[in-house]
């Protein structure tokens, strides 16, 4: 079956004549009989009781009615989509991510994305609790994880990794570690309620128990205690980065073992109809990670 010939159908429904149906299509009424008359035969029922003053749908026709209204306006979206597409994403973009990679990361790549795309607006919510992004109205959110079965759509952006690091006076003052069980030994800055790290050896993905003096609820408050000298901390690359550049910071390298590999996910709504403006700041974000790796 095509669109023209669902047309036909939905039309009519509507309009109560073969005749009406083929005026609002732009085409002629015989062309619409014929049209009724082939998608009556590919479904092998009948739809519509006709006669020459009236036409009424039967109990199939009014069963197969919403299908044909939902592949009808799923059509029409798509071709939506897709002008809006060609001619450029538009209107306001509501992305959630955590705050330091918020700052650090995606805040950047948004304001590249809004020069590249000056009709679309971008309302970014920075936070480190887990956000109900259909509850909330969000187009999208952005987690760093090993990502768990989600009834959402989940998209593979980038590669995470992840090291140790200290500041060049922690490690003056304490002898470095050079295996997991060293941890034990020292002052291990970590996210509130967090006690322990994992890591991924030459067999399997072991924990490793931590502690230390110093918590935070955001890895920007374990970030800065670790620069301050208080004690080893587990932080992904790009937020090590500019620490590592400046010299506040130093990688501690282990041995037997290396951080668990975490990823970075696009997570939204809904793989269906998809907007533009989503599509294409998805991809934009994908390139912008992949091309700073």
């Amino acid at each position: 079956m095509d669109f023209l010939t669902l047309s036909v159908f939905v039309e009519a429904a509507g309009a109560g004549s073969l005749a009406a149906a083929a005026r609002r299509l732009r085409i002629a009424p015989m062309a619409a009989t014929r049209h009724l008359a082939a998608l009556e035969r590919e479904l092998g029922v009948r739809l519509m009781h006709r006669t020459t003053r009236s036409l009424a749908l039967t109990n199939e026709g009014q069963t197969f009615l919403p299908h044909a209204q939902a592949l009808l306006e799923e059509h029409d979206a798509a071709l939506a989509s897709m002008r809006q597409a060609a001619s450029g994403a538009s209107g306001l973009l509501r992305v959630t991510a955590p705050s330091s990679f918020g700052r650090k990361v995606l805040a950047p790549a948004a304001v590249a994305f809004m020069k590249a795309n000056p009709d679309v607006r971008v309302d970014l919510l920075l936070t480190d609790s887990v956000v109900d992004i259909v509850s909330e109205g969000l187009d999208l959110a952005v987690r760093i994880a090993k990502l768990s079965d989600t009834s959402l759509i989940a998209r593979r952006l980038a590669p995470n990794p992840r090291g140790l690091f200290a500041s060049p006076e922690y490690l003056k003052a304490r002898r470095p570690p050079s295996t997991l069980a060293d941890l034990r030994n020292h002052e291990c800055l970590a996210i509130t309620g967090t006690t322990h790290w994992s890591f991924s050896g030459p067999d399997q993905t072991a924990p490793v128990k931590i502690g230390g003096r110093f918590t935070a609820s955001t890895i920007e408050g374990v970030y800065q205690a670790c620069i301050g000298g208080l004690g080893i901390a587990l932080l992904s690359e790009w937020m090590a980065k500019e620490g590592l550049a400046s010299g506040a910071l130093a990688e501690v390298r282990i041995t037997d073992a290396a951080p668990e590999m975490l990823a970075i996910w696009a997570i939204y709504p809904t793989r269906r109809m998809v907007p533009a403006k989503v599509r294409l700041f998805i991809d934009a974000l994908s390139s912008a990670l992949n091309s700073a790796a």
